[in-house]
């Protein structure tokens, strides 16, 4: 019987199985030892800016907007099409997300059109590079520096990305990413944040514990409302094991991309994404179907040829949530055809070319 095969798979080594036994034998294994290491390591691949831990991208986000002095009253622009947590984060912190239709070529947020959005209370700026390919950088920071805006990149699934040579979170105002099960580099569950300076580092650190400072022997302190987004040393252990094999990842996520694009049936009338092989992670490869397929029965008849599919993402402003804001269909065309459509087809370092032709083999069966 042919195996499932399913749309990500992380490797995570004997060497880092065996770690993690360590740590837990150690009797530390919340926050501790291998957090401070983990950081150091994340510091090391950003060109030496100040990196800080957190147990998920979306904690990393909050935060991020917090450190940006985003509050109540406040906007901020984003786009539709990411997972929801980019938008809920603006919403926790008491402020109000403003969507802007994405690019259709790129799937990203189209930065032609983030100015119209723009108003008095606009405060900051969360772009996302979806599946890993990244916003443009020049033009994103030459609109925020126009207009004095804060960038609070969601960088969770381009870790190991780069613009025009230089590595996503060596750069910037604050960049957040995540370490999810799902993504290039995973802790099972984490994200961190790369702050602009390290004068931020004291309040970043009380935001992710309660607003706690320490002092002395017995000496405890809160100034500011946090929360409960440590990184745990059983996580930070993972992601220790996964940090070295970054760029092995990155080259064979790059190496499957390219078979698709070589075996892909150019004539099933589907959107392919840009042929980025420069900066691109290549968290995922997604297809956008024809108008004429019904996704939900193109993943059913997937899964009974025994590979995963998924749906990265429907346009968010579509939720209940959102509407009960005042979105509404048909706000964010562009979106909203993207969000019906998308795909997520595998693609994990330890997959196969064969893997790929099998993939590619009964779509096109399926499409047929």
């Amino acid at each position: 019987m042919t195996p499932h095969l399913p749309f990500t798979r992380p490797s995570i080594d004997e060497a880092t199985i065996a770690g993690v036994a360590e740590v837990l034998r150690s009797g530390w294994i919340t926050s501790g030892p291998q957090v401070k290491a983990f950081e150091a390591e994340l510091s090391r691949l950003c060109g030496g800016r100040a990196v800080r831990s957190f147990n998920s991208g979306t904690a990393a986000l909050e935060v991020g907007l917090r450190l940006a002095g985003v509050r109540a009253g406040d906007e901020v622009i984003t786009t539709p099409l990411s997972w929801v947590a980019t938008a809920n984060v603006v919403l926790e912190v008491g402020a109000r997300p403003v969507f802007v239709d994405v690019d259709p070529r790129t799937r990203n947020i189209d930065l032609e059109r983030v100015e119209a959005a723009i108003t008095p209370a606009t405060r900051a700026i969360i772009p996302v590079d979806l599946a890993g390919l990244p916003v443009d950088r020049d033009r994103l920071y030459e609109i925020a520096e126009r207009h004095r805006l804060r960038v609070l990149e969601d960088a969770a699934q381009s870790f190991g990305a780069s613009w025009r040579g230089r590595t996503l979170g060596s750069f910037g105002d604050l960049v957040a990413f995540s370490f999810h099960a799902n993504k290039n580099v995973t802790c099972a569950e984490g994200g961190a944040i790369v702050l602009p300076g390290p004068d931020l580092v004291p309040l970043c650190e009380k935001l992710r514990l309660q607003g706690v400072t320490r002092s002395g022997e017995d000496g405890m302190e809160v100034d500011v409302l946090g929360g409960k987004f440590n990184l745990t040393d059983v996580a930070a252990r993972i992601g220790l094991g996964q940090l070295p094999r970054l760029a092995e990842f990155t080259a064979r996520r790059r190496a499957l991309a390219r078979a698709y694009f070589e075996r892909w049936d150019a004539s099933l009338d589907c959107e392919l994404p840009p042929q980025d092989f420069e900066d691109s992670n290549w968290h995922m490869f997604q297809v956008l179907l024809p108008q004429r397929v019904e996704r939900a029965r193109f993943i059913a008849a997937m899964r009974e040829a025994g590979i995963g599919v998924g749906v990265h993402y429907p346009a968010m402003h579509l939720f209940s949530l959102y509407r009960a804001l005042g979105w509404r269909a048909g706000d964010f065309p562009h979106a909203e055809r993207v969000g019906r459509g998308i795909v997520t087809l595998p693609l994990f370092p330890a997959m196969t070319d064969a893997d790929v032709a099998r993939v590619c083999e009964a779509a096109a069966r399926v499409l047929a």
